[in-house]
């Protein structure tokens, strides 16, 4: 079977809602990846064949087509086509796959896949949720959906409360995993283990290279004094994902690309899955996903040394350690959703940036990404860092 390689992963630092990066325009945003991928490759412009870009909250300035806006914001000629994709919170992670599926088939050679998320400028749920209507009708699940389901709609605050109940997660557990969540940011970027893969872009005069959300001050009762989102439950703001602006991609290759650009990889795609299941609980779908990924990669799990496993409620990645025996220490080592900020579209080709240079800077060779989707889908990515 012909080879993808990655070339090259970046992002940008996260943002807070209302932070650092709410003055930025998401395809300008998107357009400082591209450019970034361009510059640290060295390759022509002109010679990329295509961008595929994950975005969720595809309206006001996400709309009319955003992947192709943020080729017109970048420096990349116009003569490179875009398209834009929703596959809800995997959406750049599907960007990639469709990347490296075209480049593995032959039919393109140099592909870049990103991922755009203004989660300031376009708010969750004013374009795709439950009760955002455009038009007529009464919102995206017909009658038909809801009486196969019993639901009047689909909600992952429900999911992840379902999660938790069903795995047994007290509220305690869960905050201690977001306390872990922050130290682990903490400690990744007090070292610096982010400066490789960040793209720094300028905020009132100034680079933005942090990201806004990690908590230096986080403490298990400041955690636990939050109120939870449902009474009698256990999510709460601070054990799940945050609301985050931001932008990340990759530029992916096939042997053809490497040898005609001179580009040196820095990994190798072994694995690309996808699977569906329960739209109700929604979230618990990266379970079946892994183990599907590691069967047809003929792989076990203690053939992967680490694993991002998107936190965009604790309950997902316990549940998902629970499930597959996976060792906790080699899990989103450098931090997670819950403190480094969830930008929806642009969280796959984020947490895949995050993963192989995390492999790269310790030496080691397999990563797995993972991330819970919107309609109880997963995408699965296994990798070997070059």
């Amino acid at each position: 079977m012909a080879e993808a390689y990655i070339v090259e992963a970046v992002r940008t630092a996260g943002g807070r809602r209302g932070g650092k990066l709410a003055g930025w325009h998401p395809a300008d945003l998107g357009g400082e990846v591209l450019n970034a991928l361009v510059d640290r490759t060295g390759i022509d412009p002109a010679a990329v064949e295509d961008v595929v870009v994950g975005c969720v909250s595809q309206g006001g300035e996400q709309a009319f087509h955003i992947g192709r806006n943020m080729v017109l914001a970048s420096k990349l000629p116009e003569s490179v086509p875009a398209v834009s994709i929703d596959r809800q919170c995997g959406s750049s992670q599907q960007a990639m796959q469709f990347a490296a599926q075209a480049v593995m088939s032959g039919t393109q050679d140099l592909v870049i896949a990103a991922g755009v998320e203004s989660m300031t400028r376009v708010p969750m749920g004013s374009v795709t949720g439950l009760y955002a209507k455009a038009g007529i009708g009464e919102g995206p699940f017909s009658k038909r959906i809801q009486q196969r389901f019993g639901v009047e709609g689909f909600s992952q605050f429900t999911g992840a409360e379902m999660i938790a109940k069903k795995y047994g997660f007290t509220r305690d557990e869960l905050d201690r995993f977001a306390l872990e969540s922050h130290r682990r940011a903490i400690a990744a970027t007090e070292a610096g283990a982010f400066d490789r893969e960040i793209v720094a872009v300028d905020v009132d005069g100034e680079p933005h290279r942090r990201d806004e959300g990690i908590r230096f001050d986080a403490t298990l009762e400041g955690i636990g004094s939050v109120k939870t989102l449902v009474e009698g439950g256990v999510i709460t703001a601070a054990n799940a994902s945050q609301i985050c602006d931001g932008a990340s991609g990759v530029l992916i290759a096939n042997e053809r690309a490497v040898k005609a650009h001179g580009l040196k990889p820095i990994a190798r795609i072994h694995n690309l899955t996808v699977t569906a299941g329960d739209p109700v609980i929604m979230l618990e779908e990266p379970l079946p996903a892994t183990d599907r990924a590691l069967k047809r990669a003929g792989m076990r799990m203690e053939d992967i040394d680490l694993y991002e496993v998107n936190e965009a409620f604790a309950p997902v990645p316990l549940a998902w350690l629970r499930h597959t025996g996976a060792d906790p220490s080699k899990l989103n080592v450098n931090g997670g959703a819950i403190a480094l900020g969830h930008p929806l579209g642009a969280s796959g080709t984020k947490l895949m940036a995050t993963l192989i240079h995390a492999l790269k800077a310790r030496g080691k060779r397999y990563g797995l990404q993972t991330m819970c989707e919107g309609g109880g889908i997963a995408n699965v990515t296994i990798v070997e860092a070059l």
